[in-house]
């Protein structure tokens, strides 16, 4: 343990920053110009940060430097340990959105983004313009390793599952969804505005967050059709629900998806929306945190600013 401080202790954490901003910026120059010191400070920088590694971090290529395998590697580590950082250092402080600069991290699903993303860029531009905002993009290991990964961020976007049954796991409801089936307007397979479970049972599928491996899965596809007794054929499996559509779009297939970013895109790709048989369960979204930020005063505004969010996402959809 006294080797761990003292290897801490002697540790520059300023490179932390910079080594942040030089994989963002993969340019010496720009990621200077983000820390605010010189040029030659940051070249100074990089090439310590070389040496602490073994590795050439930023590597030329035709159009500029490109990440080594090693920085790649760091890139998810480094963003995870300035955010945890930050959070650290502010606790306690007063915060005034008008000019806090603060980044707030948060885990969500692109379809997330399709409901709210409009909505709280445009909240924070008016009450919070220097305040940033990092989303990270769901993907099933992190949900599965929830308890750690919800300690080292603001918080999460997502329907509530058993995993989520944590100490000191705290959450919000911020809106509803359901779910129903997108086709193709000119589905070859599927005649009828009404499908019938026998319909869901023999149509070829486009699954978002699919595991290629065992079944059922805690993707939302495999547990509203395991509840409903089905198991899908699975034609195409995607790590997104921004995708789901357009890989719908001009085929046979068919695919669960949430109303809301159903309806923002089925015109534009020429789909049919239709009523999903079976009553599967509506979509809670919730705001998770760790009770570790309950009287953190900008996570208190955070909270509030998705709320709002929320709350004119509601307000488009029934104007």
């Amino acid at each position: 343990m006294k080797r761990a401080v003292a290897h801490l202790a002697n540790l520059d954490l300023n490179l932390l920053v910079m080594l942040r901003e030089l994989i963002r910026e993969r340019n010496v120059t720009r990621a200077a110009e983000r820390v605010g010191v010189t040029q030659p400070a940051a070249s100074a920088a990089l090439s310590r940060l070389r040496r602490h590694f073994g590795d050439e971090l930023l590597v030329r290529g035709k159009g500029g430097y490109v990440l080594s395998p090693l920085a790649t590697q760091l890139a998810e580590q480094v963003e995870v340990v300035c955010a945890a950082a930050e959070r650290l250092f502010a606790a306690g402080e007063s915060f005034d959105p008008r000019v806090s600069r603060r980044e707030f991290t948060l885990l969500v699903a692109d379809y997330t983004i399709a409901v709210l993303g409009e909505h709280l860029a445009r909240l924070l531009d008016e009450k919070a313009p220097h305040v940033r905002l990092h989303l990270r993009l769901v993907r099933e290991a992190m949900v599965a390793d929830v308890e750690e990964n919800i300690r080292l961020m603001d918080g999460m976007i997502a329907p509530p599952v058993g995993r989520f049954r944590i100490p000191g796991l705290q959450s919000t409801e911020l809106f509803r969804d359901r779910w129903v089936c997108i086709v193709a307007a000119e589905n070859r397979e599927l005649d009828t505005d009404t499908p019938t479970l026998d319909d869901l049972a023999r149509l070829s599928w486009v699954a978002p967050y699919q595991a290629n491996q065992g079944y059922p899965t805690a993707a939302p596809l495999s547990q509203q059709l395991t509840a409903f007794g089905i198991r899908p054929n699975v034609a195409v499996r995607v790590e997104s629900y921004q995708a789901v559509p357009h890989l719908v779009a001009g085929t046979d297939r068919i695919a669960l998806l949430q109303e809301r970013l159903a309806c923002q895109v089925a015109g534009r790709l020429g789909l049919r929306v239709l009523e999903c048989p079976g009553n599967p369960e509506p979509i809670v979204e919730r705001f998770w945190w760790h009770g570790n930020f309950d009287d953190d005063p900008g996570h208190v505004w955070l909270r509030g600013a998705l709320a709002e969010a929320a709350r004119r996402a509601d307000a488009s959809r029934s104007s």
